[in-house]
């Protein structure tokens, strides 16, 4: 198995692509080296503290901390999306809404997925 096959993973890059996308096409130039740049890592830190933390998934205590990382990577996520688009500079409520929902589902999906580690992880002691 890989954590290309993990649902967290696949929901996580397909955000990663849209928000690069929007970055370099829906916000003024001069967002895109401020709160462009922020989103952008951000929504890269999601998505590679998964891939790290399923890279340390025999040592369960690593594997936990870096799904919260991953969850508190899609949450500041969500706050630059969020400013953005109150500040105009983001002008797309179709856009905003749709990276919105993903990202909320993102992160519903990455709770669940850390506490049935937590859980698992509990089980083995």
């Amino acid at each position: 198995m890989s954590y290309r096959n993990l649902e967290i993973w696949s929901l996580s890059r397909e955000i990663v692509i849209q928000i690069h996308k929007m970055t370099l096409n829906d916000i003024p130039k001069f967002e895109m080296f401020e709160d462009g740049s922020q989103i952008r890592r951000s929504s890269k830190s999601t998505n590679s503290n998964i891939v790290e933390g399923y890279g340390r998934r025999n040592y369960k205590q690593d594997y936990i901390r870096f799904m919260i990382y991953a969850l508190s990577s899609n949450d500041e996520t969500i706050n630059h999306l969020e400013t953005l688009f109150e500040t105009e500079s983001l002008k797309s409520a179709e856009l905003y809404n749709s990276l919105i929902e993903q990202l909320n589902l993102l992160g519903k999906k990455l709770n669940v997925f850390i506490q049935s580690l937590q859980k698992y992880h509990m089980s083995e002691k």
